[in-house]
């Protein structure tokens, strides 16, 4: 008995999809291929086809949120505030993706894919950085300082580590703030 090929159109994306639902509500600790498979109406097996493990779709999904965090740093042009602030906007919009990025344990970190988004990114982001700052432009501790008060104020602005600034817009309070540390 031949096995007819399991066709659903776009599993893999919808799989994803349902995925940065489930962490949006639950986290990406709760995440389960189970759960997936139920919001996707496929059968239990089907995402580990795609993925492997759950390990593995967090994975992909990390992968697309490095590249998108890329984009959103690229589309700020060469100003290190606004290549911040594209961060900030990023988090906020990508919040599942950006949950899972920087849990290396959930993932394949050694993954070829991942390592290439990184790659991307940690570009985007030297790139601002030489054009704003372009006399620090090789010092990697300029780059971590940059990265490190965006991704904080992203961090702290998506747990709603500020209460108080939850009616205002991320990217408009991220500004000063970043401003205050690079100038201008």
């Amino acid at each position: 008995m031949t096995e007819r090929p399991y066709h659903h159109g776009d599993l893999k994306n919808a799989l994803l999809a349902a995925a940065v639902e489930a962490i949006a509500q639950h986290g990406p600790a709760a995440l389960s291929l189970r759960d997936l498979a139920r919001r996707a109406g496929v059968s239990h097996a089907a995402p580990a086809h795609h993925f492997g493990d759950k390990a593995g779709l967090l994975t992909e999904l990390a992968t697309e949120g490095y590249d998108l965090m890329a984009e959103a740093v690229r589309s700020a042009g060469p100003d290190l505030v606004e290549a911040g602030v594209g961060y900030v906007r990023f988090a906020v919009e990508h919040r599942s993706h950006f949950e899972v990025m920087f849990q290396p344990a959930l993932l394949h970190p050694d993954d070829p894919g991942l390592v290439a988004a990184r790659a991307r990114a940690d570009a985007a982001l030297s790139a601002a950085l030489a054009a704003s700052r372009p006399e620090r432009a090789e010092q990697r501790e300029a780059k971590l300082a940059a990265w490190s008060l965006a991704h904080g104020f992203a961090a702290l602005w998506v747990n709603g580590a500020m209460p108080d600034l939850v009616d205002r817009d991320p990217a408009g309070v991220a500004r000063p703030v970043l401003r205050n540390l690079f100038g201008g």
